[in-house]
């Protein structure tokens, strides 16, 4: 299993095998894809009771759907999560799978983009789950538009194909609810 460089990724995307809509060739890093945040996110809100953890527990059941106006921006305190969604969606063919990961220039003020479950599964068509967490001493100020993280896509030994429960999800599915 191997990383995609720049031109594996330029090609593969050539193939078809990776599809980023919308794409802009000044996304491209050496060895990935940056991704930008939308404007639709999931807060926590505080119930009464506990959630269960289990195969058929609800995200949204602890969260509430927002939209940040244009031009506006979303304040997390210190220690604080929310779920955000890339504006890009991503497509991989059979053969490739990928990892979300943060940018370092957000990352040292305490940014957390993906805090768990970070990898993609081969065959996924659709726009990421951030799990963002502010683990910094102060409040940060989320901007919709923002390239928050990266894709890096690896080649699969044995394709496979990804039919979960979040499959197909998009910005208007993921805040709704």
């Amino acid at each position: 299993m191997s990383i995609l460089g720049k031109e594996a990724i330029l090609e593969e995307i050539r193939k078809g095998n990776i599809l980023v809509e919308p794409f802009n060739e000044k996304m491209l890093g050496p060895a990935s894809v940056d991704l930008h945040l939308s404007n639709a996110f999931r807060v926590f809100v505080h119930l009464p009771n506990e959630l269960s953890m289990t195969d058929d527990m609800d995200f949204k059941a602890a969260t509430k759907g927002i939209l940040v106006p244009e031009g506006g921006t979303l304040t997390i305190q210190p220690g604080q999560t929310v779920l955000g969604i890339t504006k890009e969606k991503v497509s991989l063919g059979n053969g490739l799978s990928g990892w979300l990961e943060g940018r370092s220039r957000f990352a040292r003020v305490g940014l957390l983009v993906h805090i768990s479950a970070s990898f993609m599964q081969p065959g996924i068509s659709n726009h990421q789950v951030l799990e963002i967490s502010n683990f910094g001493p102060i409040a940060l100020k989320l901007i919709p538009g923002t390239p928050i993280c990266q894709f890096i896509f690896q080649r699969c030994e044995n394709p496979g194909k990804y039919h979960g429960v979040f499959a197909g999800q998009t910005p208007e599915n993921f805040w709704l609810g």
